[in-house]
């Protein structure tokens, strides 16, 4: 819902250390987490790279085997690991 807050870095900096935080506490490695900030309304960073968020450079997450990166949240949903 990045459209809600200006596409404010600050503020996905924000939801991403409350988040890390919360995914620590349940057993998980927040390195492991691709944050993406999109916006569903717009489209933004959903499928293809947001001119909205200049500032987002993309996402990386560490895997079994090895760094993956990104941009969108189709990369980040590609990019899942099967059970």
């Amino acid at each position: 819902k990045m459209d809600t807050t200006k596409w404010s870095e600050d503020r996905f900096n924000e939801i991403i250390k409350e988040t890390s935080t919360f995914i620590k506490k349940v057993g998980y490695n927040p390195k492991a987490v691709a944050f993406v900030p999109i916006s569903g309304w717009h489209g933004d960073n959903m499928l293809e790279e947001s001119p909205n968020m200049p500032w987002y450079k993309g996402w990386t997450k560490e895997t079994k085997g090895g760094v993956v990166k990104g941009k969108t949240l189709l990369d980040a949903i590609d990019a899942i690991e099967p059970p």
